[in-house]
């Protein structure tokens, strides 16, 4: 008896996380001329303009490790690995709070509401990847083997925002404050990550500073990415710890947030 509730109770959360991700697809995408094509275009759009601002004004993949020809690769990647991160714990920290209506009327999991804006940002970095494919295409990147890794690096990043999602969306009940202050939190972690910069400055930064870097989760899942993608190696062992660490430590972290403060959630919302 006690399997089969478990069972009855999985496959309700699954159809309602379906359900919430198609809505949430048709709602992103209503009354757009070009639809999902956005999703390919709007990474394409920003690596030409960052690849044009850092390559010629601060002259990123000049020298060092990176190659012109291969910055923009280097460039996107890194965009659109940060992007999912940023699109998923911005869509999850509100969802609880958007989801009153629901919560006050249905009884559901309330772990399924950060989860799902979670899942609808790996939706949307699925199209992200032919923007990724087109510039491997043109600058005769071929894809390695390695790329067998990709899902590995996505579980592990998932983990890793679900965890945030589901602390920020505790969090955002009780102190709507968070809203305001995650945007500043985004942004700053956005400067201290090798998104348009390289690595090979690292060398050069501030003992502290470089602590910062390495200890940053979003270092090495990029890191992870383009060793994949562009350096088309096996990611390190340290690299891929790191990736575990952080995955587990954020989903436990967030998953004891949220199941603490849960059953208050009713009175803040």
């Amino acid at each position: 008896m006690p399997a089969t509730f478990a069972k009855n109770e999985f496959e309700k959360d699954a159809f309602i996380l379906r359900q919430l991700v198609t809505k949430d697809f048709k709602i992103k995408y209503r009354r757009s001329v070009l639809g999902v094509a956005w999703s390919v275009l709007n990474p394409l759009l920003m690596m030409i303009v960052m690849a044009i601002v850092f390559s010629t004004i601060f002259a990123q993949g000049r020298n060092g490790s990176i190659t012109p020809e291969m910055y923009p690769l280097y460039l996107i990647v890194g965009n659109v690995t940060f992007a999912v991160m940023s699109e998923s714990t911005n869509q999850a920290l509100t969802s609880i709070v958007g989801a009153a209506p629901l919560l006050k009327k249905v009884k559901v999991h309330r772990w399924v509401f950060p989860v799902q804006k979670v899942l609808f940002s790996l939706v949307n970095f699925a199209f992200s990847l032919v923007a990724v494919a087109i510039v491997m295409l043109w600058f005769h990147v071929m894809p390695s083997w390695h790329l067998i890794l990709l899902p590995v690096c996505l579980l592990l990043l998932m983990c890793f925002c679900m965890g945030l999602g589901m602390m920020l969306s505790a969090l955002t009940v009780f102190f709507r404050d968070v809203m305001h202050l995650w945007s500043v939190v985004i942004t700053a972690w956005t400067y201290i990550t090798p998104i348009f910069w390289t690595t090979d400055f690292v060398a050069q930064m501030p003992h502290i500073v470089r602590i910062l870097v390495y200890a940053n989760p979003m270092y090495n899942y990029l890191q992870f990415m383009r060793d994949i993608f562009l350096f088309q190696t096996t990611p390190s062992l340290m690299t891929f710890g790191m990736c575990v660490a952080w995955a587990v430590l954020a989903l436990a972290i967030g998953y004891t947030v949220f199941h603490k403060s849960e059953r208050k959630f009713i009175l803040y919302i």
